[in-house]
């Protein structure tokens, strides 16, 4: 197989990940391309090892020179557009769906990556800290902090947040 053909293999990975980066279809497929053009460019200095890995880390880094240029940041907020999406035609799904997306984007950018490159690209942690530059123990502390806090945000409302219909808590002394 040549270099071109095996690009094509990954095209599908590039691009989900790209979307779930950049929440945009425009933008995402701007970022696969360019990540493309970059690896071809790139690729005559005898790059060896994870295709895969590298490509995501090309996108990566793309991505993250798009987001300095356009002086934006990552919105977690309320006010952020996935949190105003309609449900998808199949109800039950596409709330659960919706919920898990929400979910996904209120977590922290990093929590976020090792999430999306382990559980959604089914990357190995060491791949995944190729493409974060970060150690694997990194890698492993992000995702578990990012697994727990996804169960919290799908469980229902946080303690103390204003939408919450829970009754607070009673202390209670025990007496001998």
């Amino acid at each position: 197989m040549s270099f071109e053909s095996d690009l094509l293999v990954w095209l599908p990975h590039l691009r989900r990940y790209a979307r779930a980066l950049t929440r945009d279809q425009a933008w995402a497929d701007d970022l696969v391309q360019d990540t493309l053009e970059r690896a071809l460019s790139k690729w005559h200095w005898g790059r060896s090892g994870n295709l895969r890995a590298w490509l995501l880390t090309l996108l990566r880094h793309r991505f993250i020179d798009q987001l300095r240029a356009r002086r934006e940041i990552a919105v977690d907020d309320e006010t952020a557009p996935w949190q105003h999406l309609p449900a998808p035609s199949n109800e039950v799904d596409g709330l659960l769906l919706r919920d898990v997306e929400r979910a996904l984007y209120r977590l922290p950018l990093e929590q976020r990556e090792v999430l999306l490159l382990v559980a959604v690209e089914e990357l190995s942690y060491q791949d995944a800290a190729k493409v974060l530059q970060v150690p694997v123990g990194t890698v492993m502390s992000r995702l578990a902090r990012g697994r727990e806090r996804m169960r919290a945000l799908l469980a229902g409302p946080v303690a103390g947040d204003a939408t919450s219909t829970r009754a607070p808590l009673k202390v209670v002394k025990h007496t001998p």
